[in-house]
């Protein structure tokens, strides 16, 4: 079995990041139904008011993508070997950030670096 850091057992971490995914591709595969107004009432005034919600409906697909690439990116890794150190510093991610943020690629301290 491929431990990882501290004899941390990578597969619950995978079984998590794979339901995480499903989830997300249901929520772009709903938020691409609403856009594309699957369903649309026939009513003007009612087509008018499901369209203003068409800009914050693609805020959130585009959030998801993201999302989606950095879950792929997350189950790459754990299949590399590399799922438990940080991409920029290579330092060891503690498993309980991991759990937190389970698609997570950076320790806290290159976290904070990037989000400045």
């Amino acid at each position: 079995m491929n431990h990882g850091v501290s004899g941390v057992d990578p597969e619950p971490f995978k079984r998590r990041l794979i339901e995480l995914k499903a989830e997300v591709s249901k929520r772009i595969q709903s938020i691409d139904k609403h856009i594309r107004h699957e369903g649309m009432s026939a009513d003007w005034s009612e087509q008018a008011s499901e369209r203003e919600n068409d800009e914050v409906l693609e805020s959130l697909g585009n959030s998801s993508e993201q999302d989606l690439a950095m879950i792929k990116f997350a189950l790459k890794r754990i299949e590399d070997g590399t799922y438990f150190y940080c991409e920029q510093c290579g330092d060891e991610i503690p498993s309980a950030r991991l759990e937190l943020l389970p698609f997570t690629a950076y320790c806290v301290n290159c976290a904070e670096k990037i989000e400045s």
